[in-house]
């Protein structure tokens, strides 16, 4: 394109121009209705009606239009972080439809050839609100020669006057998306100091409203706690679910995360909760985890809703599921109760022991299986040390529930949860949390002192938090209820594994040395300890 042509299109006259219209649906925050949804105005359109009026706009003024750039729900001013080309990680406006427009103007054609000369938008709030992509487009402008209009007839990138405008009202946008942000994120903070539920679909338990429970759902949360405390896997849950056919709020499918996440909501013992995001600095990947509001004095606040459990049947299950998730509580798919607790006790192995079936025509029992040491290629021995599977898994159950049995007696198989011995001292920290936050808000106390003692009265709370949740994990994980001979044969075979293998680290497998058929005394039981 000459000069001339980019001065006269500035100007009106787009004849003998091939142009694309740039078509963005914003999801910037109506402070009114802080919901994902555009905000209402004169100068936020929808798309069809944006590229019809740039579609009216170049045809009118005798140019061609060739193109339609569609952004859906791309807020221009929203940073996210990034990894540079440097390696470094910063904060930028991803709006890879805008970058890909300049790239093509640059170019002078789209990726099939198709001519195109410049660009037009119907405002220039809808070209951006970033002054680093208002850059861009300026260089595209002034060193490619490729005009960048709006409709509306104030954006103009040709004079230096221009620009100077241009930069003005697209830092003024900027201030105004961060004050509605401010103001979106201020009142979302009074909803959740008062409790009230907000935004998003519909946690499982609850009905729509999110108040009022789903008791078909809840019946199933509580149930569900239950059987975690008593030793299920999530695995067990997960799989039950889906076989009674519950599906999540989505209708979805029941995976093992979906149901931490469930269990790992404050809200299921009455507490309100809020998502929280944090950015590893080294990989600069963001996690999601859900945290306890808690008021100015540091107590949770109680949200506007009906809970499903107890906070105590809560804090046991969260201390279950949570970040120190114990051996066979993950996914489990083996067919055998003993397969990977069982060990090779020749002197120069220690392979697992994998279960192998017996061939149909040297028995009559089509059930009879014997556990096997693995082959030396994958760690075992090769078959060295066996053992006859039906009568090992009933012996070894027999002792496992005689072990739980005798601590249920030992503990006298009460249904409440001993108490953590330290409670007191963390009341007693986090009332000193308490009176220094009054202190600093009443200014009896320095900055610099607030700040001074603050670090080492959180570690101590912090310290206590993580003694007081492997407390519980001890305690919720230890089914002492006097009926686990009758339910055990009721059990899925994930929990009896689940159970087995927080009771045993292992069981040695000595050789026969030639004995034959099953012998008891090949078996050493070796019990994890509850420390």
């Amino acid at each position: 394109m000459t000069a001339d042509q980019v001065r006269r299109a500035h100007w009106g006259d787009l004849s003998g121009l091939h142009l694309a219209g740039l078509v963005r649906l914003s999801f910037e925050l109506d402070p009114a209705t802080p919901s994902r949804l555009p905000v209402s105005g004169k100068d936020i359109r929808g798309r069809d009606e944006q590229e019809k009026d740039c579609r009216s706009y170049v045809e009118y003024r005798g140019g061609t239009y060739a193109h339609t750039y569609v952004e859906p729900h791309t807020s221009a001013w929203k940073r996210k972080r990034v990894q540079l080309p440097d390696g470094r990680f910063g904060y930028r406006v991803i709006r890879p439809v805008f970058e890909a427009a300049l790239n093509d103007l640059k170019r002078g054609h789209l990726d099939d050839g198709t001519r195109i000369d410049g660009l037009v938008v119907y405002d220039i709030d809808r070209l951006t609100r970033d002054n680093r992509h208002l850059e861009d487009a300026i260089e595209v402008v002034e060193h490619f020669g490729r005009p960048i209009i709006d409709i509306t007839g104030t954006l103009d990138l040709l004079t230096d006057n221009g620009r100077t405008v241009a930069r003005i009202v697209v830092a003024t946008n900027n201030k105004q998306s961060a004050d509605t942000a401010r103001r979106v994120k201020r009142k979302h903070r009074a909803l959740e100091q008062a409790g009230i539920p907000t935004g998003g679909r519909r946690p499982f338990g609850w009905q729509p409203d999110k108040r009022t429970l789903n008791e078909p759902e809840a019946a199933l949360i509580r149930e569900a706690a239950e059987r975690l405390r008593t030793g299920a896997p999530i695995a067990a849950i997960v799989a039950d679910w889906n076989d009674r056919g519950i599906t999540t709020p989505l209708g979805n499918k029941w995976v093992p995360q979906a149901v931490k996440t469930v269990f790992r909501n404050p809200r299921l013992c009455g507490y309100r909760s809020r998502n929280v995001r944090e950015t590893n600095p080294d990989t600069g990947k963001d996690t999601f985890h859900v945290e306890i509001v808690r008021d100015t004095s540091g107590n949770p606040v109680i949200g506007q809703f009906t809970p499903i459990l107890s906070v105590e049947d809560w804090e046991s299950v969260t201390a279950i599921i949570g970040d120190r998730t114990l051996s066979g509580r993950g996914k489990n798919t083996r067919t055998y109760l003993l397969t990977g607790t069982l060990r090779c006790g020749k002197p120069d192995c220690t392979g697992k022991l994998r279960a192998l079936k017996a061939h149909h025509t040297r028995v009559k029992d089509p059930t009879r299986f014997y556990y096997t040491c693995e082959s030396k290629s994958q760690g075992g021995c090769g078959g060295g040390v066996s053992i006859p599977g039906n009568e090992t898994d009933e012996w070894v159950t027999a002792a496992v529930i005689a072990k739980y049995e005798l601590e249920a007696q030992r503990r006298k198989a009460t249904t409440e949860p001993e108490p953590w011995p330290n409670e007191a001292e963390l009341a007693e920290v986090r009332a000193d949390l308490e009176e220094l936050a009054k202190a600093r808000k009443a200014r009896t106390i320095s900055a610099a002192r607030y700040f001074s003692m603050l670090p080492d009265l959180e570690a101590q709370e912090s310290a206590l938090l993580a003694d007081r949740e492997r407390w519980l994990s001890r305690s919720a994980m230890s089914p002492t209820h006097p009926t686990l001979r009758m339910d055990w044969p009721a059990l899925p075979l994930a929990q009896r594994r689940a159970l087995i293998e927080e009771a045993l680290v292992a069981v040695v497998v000595l050789p026969a040395n030639g004995r034959r058929g099953f012998t008891p005394d090949r078996l050493e039981l070796v019990w994890r300890s509850k420390e």
